[in-house]
């Protein structure tokens, strides 16, 4: 009859079990509560605890594995280094190359801007233009003895002065 009594306990703490709103506490404690019914006797379980000292103990030393614990050692250190090479070179070749691209870029920005100064150059420097602009400024060409080179010297009367200058004539007044 207790056997069919514990049975039935455990039947009914299967079925517990298989709730899954129980919680792990009560679990556990309904656990000890079938335990303790199922005990023959009154006599209460006791538990002794035996205090172990090992602090006289020392490991003995094994050659043969330190040897190899130092090989082990010396081996994955030569891959990590091998590693960290591979690993610097990677991202030093990247940065190298966004550097290029940045300079292709700023030759491009110069080349398209010395082609804008040079057009410009050439559109200020059109003798058509400037002597539309010298004529609404009410100037006229120079008469003889009137030009002086910026090394000091006077032109000659009779010499003839060039049309398409592209340096400006200095005018003494």
């Amino acid at each position: 009859m207790a056997a069919t009594a514990i049975a039935g306990q455990q039947m009914e703490m299967m079925g517990r079990q298989q709730r899954r709103t129980q919680s792990l506490a009560e679990r556990n404690r309904e656990l000890f509560d079938v335990q303790r019914k199922a005990r023959r006797g009154p006599t209460p379980e006791v538990f002794f605890t035996k205090h172990i000292d090992n602090t006289r103990l020392v490991k003995a030393d094994d050659p043969e594995r330190r040897r190899e614990m130092r090989q082990f050692a010396v081996v994955m250190s030569m891959l990590f280094v091998l590693v960290m090479v591979y690993v610097w070179q990677h991202f030093l070749a990247i940065e190298i190359g966004y550097r290029v691209e940045a300079q292709k870029q700023q030759v491009e920005q110069l080349r398209e801007q010395n082609r804008q100064l040079r057009l410009n150059e050439a559109q200020l420097t059109d003798p058509q233009r400037i002597d539309t602009i010298a004529k609404q400024l009410g100037l006229e060409a120079p008469q003889p003895g009137q030009v002086v080179r910026p090394d000091g010297s006077v032109m000659p009367a009779g010499a003839v002065v060039a049309q398409a200058s592209t340096a400006p004539a200095l005018v003494a007044q």
